[in-house]
């Protein structure tokens, strides 16, 4: 029984993978056979795995290195751009999330999870620093999670500051004896500190009246400078030196402080008045103007919020604040800094003017019980008015419109302003009909210019407390989600208070988000109510413009009405003809939940309706043998008063998408020098579901054109849960990758789809009849970095390649001009020097002898790649024949140094190794920092080299002689 698959596109599906040679589809040996029956037994029978999780890095690390306990810590400098790539296995293909944890708990990570193998930060922040977790799952075990540690580094400037011992702080700053340099830079790593007097470097004993402190806060570096005994020669230029010695290419960043016997800490003065009290409106200026400091020191304003006004102007050591109002009101303050001592601070306070909120109320005779107004009794009316400043609050009285004196029988007083708000009080003693009439309270500030309150109480035979009562049949009220309804108090008496609505059910807020809200006609207002509203409302009379007496209350209570909210509200169920499908539509809640209506659709035709009974809270439809005219929406309309909820269920045939299978041992081979061809597998997601599969459409486009190229792969039989399938995509261009599209088809017609990209790269695992590497993946061909060696090998692409890179070096493409293909180069900016080596080690290849006791006549490959050596500081590039079980390296097989020109230029040599192998290419730094070189497109096959391309000063031959 053969399965053998020909080359291109038209070949037929292979159910069984790789039991025939793809490039001659000759059956394969016993031994060979045994080898792919165990592979059929992995993966045909069992290609669900669980996920597993790798990840890598690219982008701008300064070091990637191992600590205890596995932990990987990917080092950056603020300001570069962060890339990790989580690399998975497993099937079905996992899903991935990047999440992230930081030291501080409110550091979140974009606020969400990024669902994408790429992590990508540009320009990388100190705060983005932590640890970084990439989760991948399938569905399958539990799921696989990796992290990777991101350390940022920075160093900001230094900045210096100068104090003195207290003890000897007198009016002068710096007559005294000892002064104190203190400097601080914000860095990670922890930087170290070096202090210099003009050209003279100070330290530790280098002058007897200077000492250098590095105490026990400080982790043992230096940052204060002491000057004992202060001496003339002392008065200099200090300079701070902060660095993190050059890691990640940080220089080293510097302050100077100038220390003089003029030197002094600053002293500043206001040239205004506190407080400040102005008008609305008003234009309002701070000056601040400096009395002292060397240097000279730095004048900023702030607020007790820290903020200034968006309105305001600064200039100098004025601030202006235009047209001020009440909410620009508060304490300004002037700061002076010159990092001397310590900063001085000046404030006032700017108080705004205002009159607000006038309320009233009626007491009636406090000595007896009674809430009415009685001839002959006591009756107090209260004036009250929010005041700024409640210092220049004024009241006065008029009784119907003449001014009211205090006397015997009309006692007027205040309130005292420190102890409550502005509030007068009228006193009427033993009331008579001659003091009915209208009260006005009027309210003003000494000074003027800001409007006067007038409150008018009316105090007559009419004047009674009130009294609240609900309208007949509003309580209960009863309303449908979305309505805007209106819940109702009447309010008899005179004069009507404001009213109060609350909660009176349960402690919750009010529409609005408040525990209590005001109404002035008793109604309360709920626009698009909803069914948490339902419930009982408490209305209540305030003592504001009313009587202040025991509140009345009275309760209405609010029933909201709402659809039957019902599951599933939408689903899809697939099924084969001839089967039957059940769908069931139930009801979670509804208000009423009486009376419920069911009504069952297709499209639009009435196929079933009903009514539910007290019992049971669902209704179900079935299909016995669903027909091609069964295929279509069902709804399931659940009626009540309040409207309908409705269940969806769309009954199909089509198939579930295939699940591409990623982890294919060496998926892709090179046929051909210009082509190359792909094995393409994957699973069908529950095949069993719908009719029968009877063909997979298969779509291809090259990535970055627009036309697809089509055809059908005949399916024969029937499709298991779980086998995996095989097609070889043939005759693919190197090195372009493609968009495949595969689409299963049953009687129903197309079912789901599903897209992959084909990315072209060198196999994984290599073999010596033909090793192609172009570094177009991350794992660049199992190439590994040496440890020992001085830095790395950079894998990078003329696309994403950084502008700030050194220019007039480097190439501009891959070796086939392509931008977006990938190389790899070494980079020769700082921090590296001239002879610093990078190398990259191969895997390692294995040579069969033919006889097993010895190699008498070793046999020969060709080793060859493309180089890049353009500039005028190019190094060296060397390639090395490494031997296991070798202890000394020989000399390069190749080598070759100097500027090269702008262009990719091939080199070929031939090897003779004895034993398993690995190939060393190694780059040289030379004298400057445009010496950067690429390599490309590294191949190693059988046989002696033919036609090498000629090398100028190559130092080898043809078979890397010297």
């Amino acid at each position: 029984m053969s399965f053998c698959v020909n080359p291109g596109m038209a070949g037929h599906l292979s159910r069984i993978p790789g039991l025939c040679d793809t490039n001659n589809s000759k059956p394969t040996s016993g031994d060979e056979m045994i080898e792919l029956m165990t592979y059929f037994i992995v993966f045909f029978f069992s290609p669900a795995a669980p996920p597993t999780v790798r990840i890598i890095h690219s982008g701008h690390a300064c070091n990637v290195e191992e600590e205890r306990h596995t932990e990987r810590v990917y080092t950056i400098r603020e300001g570069e751009t962060l890339e990790l790539t989580c690399l998975v296995t497993g099937h079905p293909r996992p899903q991935i999330r990047w999440t992230k944890t930081a030291g501080s708990v409110s550091d979140r990570f974009q606020d969400s999870s990024v669902f994408n193998e790429t992590l990508h930060i540009a320009k990388i922040l100190r705060t983005q620093g932590g640890r970084y977790y990439c989760k991948a799952e399938n569905g399958l075990g539990s799921p696989a999670i990796k992290s990777i540690r991101v350390d940022v580094y920075y160093l900001d400037d230094p900045v210096v500051t100068v104090h003195q011992s207290i003890g000897e702080a007198k009016e002068q700053f710096y007559y005294e004896r000892t002064v104190f340099l203190r400097c601080v830079a914000n860095s990670n790593p922890p930087v170290r500190y070096s202090w210099h007097r003009g050209r003279e470097v100070l330290t530790q004993g280098s002058d007897k009246g200077v000492e250098i402190y590095e105490p026990f806060f400080t982790q043992g570096e230096t940052k204060i400078l002491k000057l004992k005994n202060l001496r003339p020669q002392d008065y200099a230029n200090y300079s701070c030196i902060a660095s993190v010695r050059n890691v990640c290419g940080i220089p080293d960043r510097s302050v100077i402080f100038r220390l003089t016997n003029k030197t002094a800490s600053p002293s500043i003065k206001l040239l205004v008045e506190d407080p400040i009290v102005v008008n609305p409106g008003q234009t309002v200026s701070l000056v601040c103007i400096t009395t002292g400091g060397e240097p000279p020191p730095i004048l900023t304003w702030l607020t007790s919020n820290d903020s200034l006004p968006q309105r305001s102007v600064v200039k100098g050591g004025t601030l202006t604040l235009p047209a001020i109002s009440s909410d620009e009101a508060g304490v300004y303050s002037c700061v002076a800094s010159n990092n001397v001592g310590n900063p001085a601070k000046k404030s006032t306070t700017i108080v705004v003017r205002a009159l607000k909120k006038g309320r009233f109320w009626i007491t009636p005779d406090p000595y007896h019980n009674d809430d009415n107004i009685q001839i002959g009794r006591e009756v107090k009316i209260s004036c009250q008015v929010e005041a700024t400043p409640p210092e220049e609050l004024t009241f006065s009285w008029l009784k119907n419109g003449r001014g009211l004196r205090s006397s015997e029988r009309m006692v007027i007083t205040q309130t005292d302003p420190d102890i409550s708000p502005g509030t007068t009080n009228l006193d009427i003693i033993d009331l008579k009909f001659t003091d009915f009439g209208t009260y006005t309270c009027v309210a003003a500030l000494k000074g003027g210019g800001i409007p006067e309150i007038s409150i008018d109480v009316n105090i007559s035979s009419t004047t009674v407390p009130p009294n609240l009562t609900v309208p007949r049949g509003k309580s209960p009220l009863v309303t449908r989600e979305g309505d805007t309804v209106e819940l109702e108090c009447l309010v008899s008496g005179k004069p009507k208070p404001i009213i109060l609505w609350s909660r009176a059910d349960k402690e919750a807020p009010m529409p609005d988000g408040s525990m209590q809200m005001e109404s002035y006609d008793g109604v309360l207002r709920i626009v698009n109510v909803s069914r948490e509203m339902t419930g009982s409302y408490r209305c209540q009379t305030s003592q504001y413009n009313g009587f202040n007496v025991k509140p009345r209350e009275a309760v209405v209570e609010l029933i909201v009405q709402y659809p039957p909210t019902v599951e599933p509200v939408q689903t899809e169920m697939r099924q084969g003809l001839g089967r039957p499908v059940v769908m069931t539509c139930r009801v979670l809640r509804a208000h009423p939940s009486r009376v419920l209506r069911y009504e069952w659709f297709l499209s639009n035709k009435l196929l079933h309706a009903g009514a539910f009974d007290a019992q049971r809270d669902e209704t179900e439809y079935t299909i016995h043998n669903l027909n091609r005219d069964g295929w279509g929406e069902y709804t399931c309309n659940v009626i009540n008063e309040a409207g309908a909820g409705k269940c969806t269920f769309h009954v199909t045939g089509k198939a579930y998408s295939p699940e591409f299978y990623y982890d294919t041992y060496s998926p892709l081979w090179q046929n051909r020098p210009r082509v190359y061809s792909f094995k393409l597998q994957w699973t069908q997601m529950n095949p069993n579901a719908v009719d029968r599969i009877v063909a997979y459409r298969l779509g291809i486009r090259q990535m970055g054109l627009q036309r697809w190229w089509e055809q059908e792969i005949p399916v024969d039989g029937n499709i298991n849960k779980g086998e995996l399938m095989t097609h070889n995509l043939t005759e693919l261009i190197k090195p372009e990758s493609y968009e495949v599209r595969l689409t299963p088809i049953t009687r129903f017609g197309e079912g789901d789809s599903t897209i992959r990209i084909v990315t072209y790269s060198a196999p994984i695992n290599p073999h010596l009849r033909e090793f192609h590497c172009s570094f177009e993946e991350e794992p660049i061909c199992m190439f590994i970095q040496d440890k020992n060696d001085d830095f790395d090998w950079t894998r990078h692409s003329a696309a994403t390649r950084d502008t700030k890179y050194t220019p007039n070096t480097g190439p501009s493409g891959d070796r086939s001009g392509s931008k977006q293909g990938f190389y790899m180069y070494i980079e020769t900016s700082r921090p590296r020097k001239e002879g610093d080596q990078a190398r990259l080690i191969s895997p390692f290849f294995n040579v069969a002898p033919k006889n097993p006791y010895s190699i008498t006549n070793p046999p020969a490959y060709c080793l060859g790649f493309f180089y890049h050596m353009y500039g005028k500081h190019i190094g060296t590039l060397n390639a090395f024949l490494k031997q296991k079980g070798q202890t000394t390296s020989e000399g390069p097989v190749w080598s070759l140094g100097g500027n090269q020109g702008d262009r990719w230029k091939q080199a070929k040599v031939s090897i003779h190794p004895t034993s398993s192998f690995q190939i060393v290419l190694e780059g040289v730094r030379g004298p400057g920092i445009e010496g950067d070189i690429a390599i490309d497109d590294i191949t190693l096959e059988e046989g002696e080299c033919r036609d090498p391309p000629p090398s100028d000063n190559c130092k080898c031959d043809l078979f890397g002689r010297h």
